[in-house]
């Protein structure tokens, strides 16, 4: 325990070091005093999903055990209450995006390969099936795959592996959906050798805990499994999650104010009196996977995976065409637009938005108006010399933006344990991955047909071809479901192995692994664009990323209880291809400076697992260098959307973790969490600034945003719970979460030299542009009880859970400054902002047997 003591002190050390580093700002005037550049700049914040394994504790005494094993099969208190208690609050373990997290399926890598992110909705309602995973929070050795410096989750669907039953749940809630039911029967083993698993959901609300938005998904699972003898196992999956979700929109805290309702929600409005959100996603991306697994011999296993993931996704938005943008957020429509040029009409739209619905939400009876009157004739329709088209053009539509998948992978995985101190891991796999991009007319909103041309390109050619988004078909008429705008794809292949050794000297256990990887991918178009004829059809140039990985780590068993590991790893990996374009929209040109992102991580745990108490202590390290990032927003001044885009982005992570959990008596349990991290930019990235209507360069500039923290999240978290397990199969436990440290995303282009040009430090716009709002700092109660019952052979159990018992509606979680600024006035644009949900609950009823 002195050692334990000692370490508990260093974390206690370091997080006051922590807490004491301010924000450095050092600006530099030149000789004339005109211009300035940003020295050191700012710090910031934590974020990735992370998802608790429900599986048992391991109670055995560690000496008897292979200490591996049971860090796979342990639940860590810090890792479950990160990912269900700080979850709501937007919190990240250890400040990851969640590409650093690899996310597995029967051994098969499923992250997506343009964003490195993994898409859980592709799976979700499907929780009888995926409740069982192995689940690492940060490096760790790994059998079945190389991992990533967050970690890695497996989830198991081989129908072996569900529980044999029927089990059948409802649930009710006011968050996403209201009501949700569940079905899940498996068969076990049977006589012939096959085991059969099926599961099926639905959840729905009419309208989710913010107004305007609802929610329809279904699920399905269908598991297939054959034992062909002692040697060979052969399983089949089937699993999809059907949604439809109509979207909440984020907002200016002026708007919020107006409206009265931090959960305003500015995409959707009345039409012939019922509510009609413009922003909503539908997706369905069926997952099929057949999974051979080859028992070699009493040592050795071979795990070999097929699947093929396809289907479609989207997302609706308004559009419109030489008329009045239908936004009702809409910075011009604010009353904070005229308060000092025109108080009256400020206070005008002040009363028509806190009085008159139409004013602050999508007016839908005003777009058909529109539609209704723009009778137009297209001259030489679809490239058709004297086909004059006459109908309602329409000026306003809600568009479907298309991001749909092919996707086929295969996987091999040996595992082979040599002796007893060594164990052996090895693998491979290869997937071919195909993004297709493109737009279609969802509704014409009363309109007979969408011109399919850019209206912001009409000056870049005297022939009128600039305008034309497929020069193939000139004037092309758009009709419903018809696609437009942009048709292309992005295809990536990837292979890549890895290998592991695992050894075992009675206290001391080593693991070291090693990865290479090559990726290739390219983009093909089937349209040419007139403002780029050049380069936006046909196949573009292939890019080619080698890379490769290596990691190390060793654990030391103080005693039967007490441990420590430290684990290190060094990894490149391709760009990320979604945003390795400028604008893949119009033209196959890549960013500058495309270069592979490099990751230096590292990590020291200690970990005590007694009968009464059970903590784990952190400290961990991670550079990530050389990443891009990239945003496009409208511009008023040049009348399109403009990519800002930097490349050499690098961030540093460092902090601590500490989860502590401890039995009072039998029935009482104690819980603490503790998170601290500073999660920073750490590097003067290169910014270049383009518009997707011309391949001129706007700029090109040294953003000055290093020590700015990270944004959109919480970087410190706390809670402490409480639990009473009674002895009739009852519990309840309430939890205290307290947040700090939250800062707004930055805008980079107001951390430049040109951005300052005109002032000089003792203005007041210098600090106004160069400061990063924090905010403030909040705490919220969570409770929960269950209860269940044995009637015969059947199992009853009632659950519930409260979140943000005391409804504190004032917590802003995150926000970003908007990338339009003006450097005379930052307020013209002001940040934009969410917020924590009131109370919400959830309630489920759940018979098995």
């Amino acid at each position: 325990m002195n050692k334990f003591l000692a370490l508990i002190f260093l974390l206690i050390f370091y997080f006051n070091v922590c807490a004491q580093n301010k924000i450095e700002t050092t600006f530099k005037e030149n000789d004339t005093s005109q211009n300035a550049l940003l020295k050191e700049d700012s710090l910031n914040v934590v974020r990735i999903p992370i998802f608790s394994s429900n599986s048992g504790e391991a109670e055995s005494d560690l000496d008897a055990q292979d200490i591996s094993g049971i860090l796979q099969s342990s639940r860590d208190i810090f890792t479950s209450t990160a990912g269900f208690n700080f979850g709501n609050a937007r919190f990240r373990i250890r400040g990851y995006d969640p590409e650093n997290n690899i996310i597995m399926i029967n051994g098969v890598k499923v992250n997506d390969l343009e964003t490195g992110w993994a898409s859980w909705s592709s799976w979700g309602g499907l929780n009888d099936v995926t409740r069982y995973m192995e689940i690492h929070t940060g490096i760790s050795a790994c059998r079945i795959n190389f991992g990533g410096p967050g970690g890695y989750t497996n989830i198991n669907t081989r129908a072996s592996s569900i529980r044999k039953g029927h089990k059948i749940s409802y649930a009710l809630s006011n968050r996403s959906y209201d009501h949700r039911v569940m079905y899940t029967t498996s068969t076990g083993e049977m006589k012939n050798g096959w085991n059969f698993s099926f599961s099926g959901s639905m959840r729905y609300a009419n309208e989710g805990y913010v107004e305007g938005t609802y929610f329809e998904a279904w699920s399905y699972f269908a598991a297939a499994e054959k034992k062909i003898n002692t040697n060979h196992t052969i399983n089949l999956s089937v699993f999809a999650a059907p949604l439809t979700q109509a979207r909440q929109g984020i907002a200016t805290q002026e708007a919020y104010n107006l409206a009265g309702n931090n959960y305003y929600n500015p995409f959707w409005g009345y039409q012939q009196g019922k509510k009609r959100s413009a922003r909503v996603a539908k997706n369905h991306t069926p997952v099929i996977m057949l999974t051979h697994l080859w028992r070699i011999s009493e040592k050795s296993k071979l795990q070999s995976s097929l699947y093929y993931n396809f289907g479609r996704r989207g997302i609706t938005a308004l559009n419109w065409n030489d008329t009045k943008d239908p936004r009702p957020d809409y910075y011009r429509y604010l009353p904070s637009y005229y308060a000092l040029t025109n108080p009256a009409e400020a206070q005008r739209l002040t009363e028509l938005w806190q009085t008159d619905v139409n004013t602050r939400q999508i007016n839908w009876d005003e777009l058909y108006y529109a539609n209704y009157n723009n009778l137009h004739t297209v001259v030489n329709a679809n490239g058709i010399s004297g086909n004059n088209v006459t109908g309602l053009r329409s000026k306003y539509i809600v568009e479907e933006q298309r991001s749909d998948v092919k996707q086929l992978g295969w996987n091999i995985i040996y595992n082979n344990k040599v002796n007893d101190k060594l164990y052996l891991s090895a693998g491979y796999t290869g997937i071919k991955h195909q993004g297709i991009y493109f737009k279609t007319v969802n509704d014409l909103l009363g309109g007979d047909y969408w011109l399919d041309v850019d209206q912001f390109a009409e000056q870049l050619s005297s022939d009128g071809s600039a305008v034309q988004n497929d020069i193939s078909t000139p004037n092309k008429i758009i009709k419903q479901n018809e696609k437009f705008g942009y048709n292309y794809t992005i295809q990536v292949n990837q292979h890549e192995a890895f290998s592991q050794l695992e050894y075992n000297i009675g206290q001391l256990e080593f693991y070291a692994g090693i990865q290479l990887s090559q990726t290739a991918f390219w983009r093909t178009s089937e349209w040419a664009n007139g403002k780029f004829p050049e380069n936006s059809a046909g196949t573009s140039k292939k890019q080619n990323f080698l890379n490769y990985g290596a990691k190390m780590g060793a654990t030391y068993k103080i005693n039967g209880r007490n441990y420590v590991t430290i684990n290190g790893m060094y990894l490149t990996r391709p760009p990320q291809v979604r945003i390795a374009y400028v604008s893949p929209r119009t033209r196959d040109n890549l960013i500058d400076g495309l270069t592979s992102e490099k990751i230096l991580s590292g990590d020291i745990n200690y970990i005590a697992r007694y009968t009464n108490i059970k903590t784990r202590a952190t400290l961990y390290y991670t550079q990530i260098n050389d990443q891009l990032w990239s945003r496009s927003f409208f511009h008023e001044e040049y009348r399109n959307l403009v990519n800002y885009t930097m490349n050499g982005v690098d961030f540093l992570h460092t902090g601590i973790e500490l989860g502590i959990e401890g039995n009072l008596t039998q029935q009482l349990t104690l819980i603490g969490v503790f998170a601290h991290g500073q999660h920073l930019f750490n590097s003067r990235p290169t910014a270049t600034i383009t518009r997707d209507n011309s391949s001129e360069i706007l700029a090109n500039r040294t953003v000055y945003i290093k020590n700015y923290r990270l944004g959109n999240m919480p970087q410190t978290a706390a809670s402490a719970g409480v639990k009473y397990s009674g002895k009739k199969f009852w519990f309840a436990g309430a939890n205290f979460n307290y947040y700090a440290n939250i800062y707004l995303e930055p805008n980079p282009d107001r951390r430049t030299e040109e951005a300052l040009a005109n002032f000089v430090t003792t203005d007041p716009q210098w600090n106004q542009n160069i400061r990063q709002e924090k905010l403030s700092n909040a705490y919220i109660i969570d409770f929960y009880a269950g209860k269940s019952w044995k009637i015969k052979q059947y199992f009853l159990n009632l659950n519930i859970s409260v979140n943000n018992l005391l409804n504190n509606k004032t917590f802003a979680t995150g926000g970003f400054e908007q990338l339009r600024f003006d450097p005379n006035d930052v307020n013209k644009f002001p940040p934009k902002y969410t917020y924590h949900l009131g109370t919400t609950y959830f309630l489920m009823l759940g018979l098995r047997f």
